[in-house]
């Protein structure tokens, strides 16, 4: 019975078993009593077993291995089977019992344990997940990790700490395996400890940029500014082509009022191709409201961002164009939000900004244009149709005007200030068009509702 199971399974590819130890079965005997019919039944049930799996119809598939271990119990393998079945109807009571009567008939099962170990997962049952780890570790040692992790979930600080220092000495430090370290200092409010450990490594590896930059973050976490900075420095000293560095650098730098310094790595930053877009927008960010505070390096600003395509994101770009506008250059803010809106076409504020940038700087015919596009896609926001009125009646064409704003003015709900717009704008059109009566009319309901403000 046991050799045509072993059969069975090589072909459903479920040999990854190790130490399955099938008894051998002399075929040419002639069964003295009912064994063969039990043999082929077995065999029967265990195939329909699996085939019923397959197709994931796992109650049918756990009936066929109960009538198995009903014939025969002895096999580590049907119980694993059953198990597994359990799990995929989230029956993790039962996929336990079956896991750890698999274990009990092979308990140096890896695959086995490492099922066991699942559902202690799914049950969030942490201290028989440990245990399990414990037997585990043996066999493989991303094992360790797992055993780590769960230590800090059953608040074994100490002793995670110990597993993952024997880890980083073994295989060199990982960025999992410092999230977890983190989530213990955090935990336990160990800031001391996390700074000692990451300077070891910093004196461990004085070449590791990583290491440097931890260490950086955690002095300034910790309000050790002095300290952060020399790491800094240290780090450039180490590696003077790094770039990430000058993310903290130029901080340092404007509270030592030292600005050419500080303008020189935020450069660094904005041209750099490592740091992330997000990064970026922030420096820039600074950098603009260095320039407000400072209007003497206005050029140095211009330059870097004449210089620099600011990447991927339009963040960076509205930061931009909400400086110029500041300033008063409308020209130049329409500019940047135009670059933002080919990045993020979907942001409505951009839009309107556009929009009423180009009304400002009497671009009729783009604002017709470019709202009648963005009306396609928002045919509810009241703005579109309020400055495509504007622009129509500063290009002489009432009747389009009349029409689009009637259109728009619907559209308005709380909004006083923008009615009255609509109203001031109706009344223009249609004095345009020489409809005086109207024209006075559309007029006195906007004076109404502005008395009203």
């Amino acid at each position: 019975m046991q050799t045509k199971i072993y059969i069975i399974i090589f072909f459903f590819g479920l040999l990854f078993f190790p130490q399955l130890n099938f008894a051998q079965v002399d075929f040419n005997k002639t069964p003295d009593d009912d064994l063969g019919n039990i043999e082929d039944k077995y065999q029967e049930y265990f195939f329909e077993a699996l085939k019923q799996k397959g197709i994931e119809n796992y109650n049918r598939s756990i009936k066929a291995l109960l009538k198995c271990i009903e014939l025969d119990d002895s096999e580590s393998v049907v119980y694993f089977e059953l198990g597994k079945n359990y799990i995929q109807l989230k029956n993790f009571g039962d996929a336990e019992k079956a896991l750890k009567k698999a274990i009990s008939k092979e308990p140096e099962n890896e695959w086995y344990l490492d099922e066991l170990y699942g559902v202690y997962y799914e049950l969030n049952d942490f201290d028989k997940a440990l245990k399990t780890v414990k037997q585990l570790v043996k066999f493989h040692p991303d094992y360790k990790e797992d055993l780590a992790s769960l230590y800090f979930r059953n608040k074994k600080y100490k002793a995670a700490l110990k597993v993952l220092d024997d880890l980083d000495r073994e295989f060199g430090g990982s960025k999992s395996r410092d999230y977890i370290r983190n989530q213990i200092y955090n935990a336990t409010g160990r800031d001391k400890d996390r700074i000692e450990y990451l300077e070891e490594r910093v004196e461990n590896n004085p070449t590791q940029e990583t290491n440097y930059l931890s260490l950086i973050y955690r002095y300034s976490e910790t309000g050790n500014i002095k300290k952060a900075y020399e790491t800094a420095l240290k780090l450039l000293q180490q590696k003077p082509n790094s770039q990430l560095v000058h993310l903290a650098l130029y901080k340092f730098y404007l509270d030592d009022n030292k600005p050419e310094e500080a303008i020189s790595s935020m450069k660094i930053v904005l041209k750099s191709t490592k740091i992330k877009q997000e990064a970026k927008a922030k420096v820039l960010n600074d950098f603009v409201k260095f320039v407000q505070s400072n209007p003497q390096y206005e050029n140095e600003l211009i330059e870097v961002t004449s210089m620099v395509a600011l990447t991927e994101g339009w963040k960076s770009h509205t930061e931009l164009a909400q400086y110029y506008l500041k300033k008063g250059d409308k020209v130049q803010a329409l500019k940047y939000y135009q670059t933002a809106y080919e990045k993020e076409s979907n942001n409505f504020e951009i839009i309107k900004n556009i929009l009423l940038l180009q009304i400002d700087l009497k671009q009729y015919i783009d604002v017709i244009i470019f709202s009648n596009e963005n009306l396609e896609i928002y045919p509810s926001q009241p703005i579109l149709y309020l400055v495509n009125g504007i622009a129509n009646n500063q290009l002489n064409h009432p009747k389009k005007a009349i029409n689009i704003l009637e259109t728009g003015v619907d559209y308005v709900i709380d909004n006083i200030k923008m009615e009255a717009d609509f109203y001031t704008q109706l009344s223009m059109a249609y004095k345009l068009d020489n409809n005086i009566t109207k024209s006075q009319t559309f007029a006195k309901k906007a004076e109404q509702l502005l008395i009203k403000q």
